[in-house]
């Protein structure tokens, strides 16, 4: 391999590993906030609504919504990297409110200004390790955002389990050093270069302008009207929204529900699930980054799937007992490793056009976390009015919709370029071109 090209694909593995890091910051942040939730409710004496509201408004729900729309269009507009000269710098303010809050209004406050900020950097993450990816190893990149994305939950609950002791303390801390890990993330960052295909996209559609030719502004109304488009936005809501209202339960409520139902106390909790996302840190490595280029995508999505959905059945119809939990986490968190939500973030990255693909994955994100904040609403009186049985045979409900939805619609994208993949859908549109016409391949 000349040396030119070696140090591209460090330069780019670089840039990966740096964008990754958001997702490390923002999943970590919801967890956080889940593994302190207790003791919040405790300080402050919050009652269902406050302890709904916290999880509807924060980076679990409306909060990361409201950014993902935000940040979809800006990043389609003004380029890939505009997000990361500013969003860890609103969410270093988010997180620093949380970690210093005495009352109820600061912390919902630190929560909603976290949420956005992580919200806004979503689509930009995705459609950038996405675009900057090989195509032949589109699927390892993506599994890097994810894998990172799994760090962040388990660092933070192995955090909660350590400083239990100090109590209160101890979840502020652990805001605290998010804090500080984003500091040191938003410097690196200031050092990434935009998405090349961005780049070759907009100077395409300028060259176009400047010889008269009429270029579309990549409207919402087109977004939604495209038949690719639509294609993909069913496959995508349909396998993400409704995975992700099992997952954002559990990310936020889940500690909180093991110690309400099944009687642990808040470090037995935080480790059960720090257990857990353990366990999907190694098969999104072993799984997901190893086999998503090599194995048919549609077969690893439904073997991921059915494994969710056995994980919620035993603990919808076994009780909370130790086995019963023991069996749920090992199933839950090999599956979430190459579920839906890494599929979401591989198939989002591919299957729209370079000129809305972050507006595109703003859209959906926004959905999944609205789905998940009215769901966050009412969680804590599902679980007094239903029971948790009842609660978890429609969580079950959710992911047999999502698997459903991916086994029938999945594409099989392996190998090919984002210009490939444009093409194949989209037609001539789809093609970007240098001077000389030929297509531009992704991986170089």
């Amino acid at each position: 391999m000349p040396a030119h090209a070696v140090k591209s694909k460090k330069s780019n593995m670089k840039s990966t590993v740096t964008v990754a890091m958001s997702n490390y910051l923002e999943a970590g942040s919801i967890v956080a906030g889940a593994g302190g939730l207790s003791l919040w409710v405790e300080y402050l004496h919050l009652d269902d609504f406050k302890v709904g509201l916290l999880g509807a408004l924060s980076a679990n729900g409306f909060g990361s919504a409201i950014g993902a729309l935000i940040g979809g269009y800006l990043v389609d507009k003004y380029g890939r990297k505009l997000i990361y000269k500013y969003d860890l710098l609103v969410y270093m303010l988010g997180v620093l409110l949380v970690a210093l809050s005495f009352n109820f209004p600061m912390l919902l406050i630190g929560y909603v200004i976290t949420g956005i900020a992580v919200g806004a950097a979503i689509p930009a993450a995705w459609t950038y390790i996405s675009e900057e990816a090989p195509a032949d190893a589109r699927a390892s990149r993506v599994g890097m955002g994810q894998l990172a994305w799994s760090v962040g939950p388990a660092i933070s609950l192995l955090l909660s389990v350590v400083l239990a002791p100090l109590g209160l303390l101890g979840s502020r801390i652990i805001f605290g050093q998010l804090f500080v890990i984003a500091l040191i993330t938003w410097i690196m960052q200031q050092q990434i270069s935009e998405s090349k295909i961005w780049e070759e996209e907009k100077a395409k559609a300028n060259k176009l302008q400047a010889k008269g030719v009429h270029v579309s502004k990549s409207s919402v109304k087109e977004l939604f009207m495209n038949k690719a488009n639509l294609k993909a936005i069913i496959l995508l809501v349909g396998i993400y929204c409704f995975w992700n209202l099992v997952a954002g339960v559990m990310g936020y409520f889940m500690p909180y529900i093991y110690q309400q139902v099944g009687g642990l106390t808040a470090a037995q909790a935080n480790l059960l699930q720090a257990f857990l996302w353990v366990l999907t840190i190694a098969s999104t490595y072993f799984v997901f980054i190893k086999l998503g280029d090599k194995m048919n995508r549609k077969l690893l999505f439904a073997i991921g799937a059915f494994m969710g959905i056995v994980a919620w059945l035993v603990l919808a119809l076994g009780g909370m007992g130790l086995a019963e939990l023991f069996i749920f986490v090992i199933l839950w968190g090999i599956a979430a490793g190459f579920g839906a939500q890494a599929f979401y973030g591989l198939w989002a990255g591919e299957l729209f056009h370079t000129k809305y693909r972050a507006k595109a994955q703003g859209f959906l994100f926004s959905v999944a976390r609205v789905a998940v904040g009215l769901i966050s609403l009412v969680v804590p009186a599902m679980l007094t009015l239903i029971g948790f049985h009842m609660s978890g045979l429609i969580m079950v409900a959710f992911l047999l919709i999502s698997a459903v939805i991916g086994i029938v619609m999945a594409p099989e994208t392996r190998g090919k370029t984002l210009e490939e993949i444009q093409h194949e859908r989209y037609g001539e549109e789809g093609v970007i071109v240098k001077e000389t016409n030929r297509p531009i391949d992704s991986a170089t």
